[in-house]
């Protein structure tokens, strides 16, 4: 959809950006599943349980829906604090984090 207002533009994208976001945090249970936290949505964040993805999911937002809710599916809905710790001690084994994932 392009827009002669480039402001309108930026504005339209951010926004569908949050809803696609919203959606997907609810679809996911709509709370940390390692720690339960759920104040706020931007400390929310999806962690892939896998190497093998396509992109960032913040960065697919623009492929449509299906290719969204395809990656997603190998994803488990982390706060901040939870995700840089699964990333920096490794105190989260695989199986803990699969287990989380199917209990969703």
């Amino acid at each position: 959809m392009p827009y002669k207002d480039k402001k309108k533009e930026i504005k339209h994208i951010t926004e569908r950006r949050r809803n696609y976001k919203k959606k997907l945090v609810k679809l996911k249970g709509g709370k940390c599943q390692i720690c339960g936290y759920s104040k706020c949505m931007a400390a929310l964040e999806f962690h892939h349980l896998s190497k093998q993805k396509e992109a960032k999911i913040s960065y697919i937002y623009n492929r449509g829906w299906k290719r969204i809710l395809q990656e997603i599916k190998n994803t488990i809905l982390v706060c901040s604090n939870c995700h840089k710790e699964i990333h920096s001690k490794n105190i989260f084994n695989q199986s803990k984090l699969l287990t989380l994932s199917r209990n969703q």
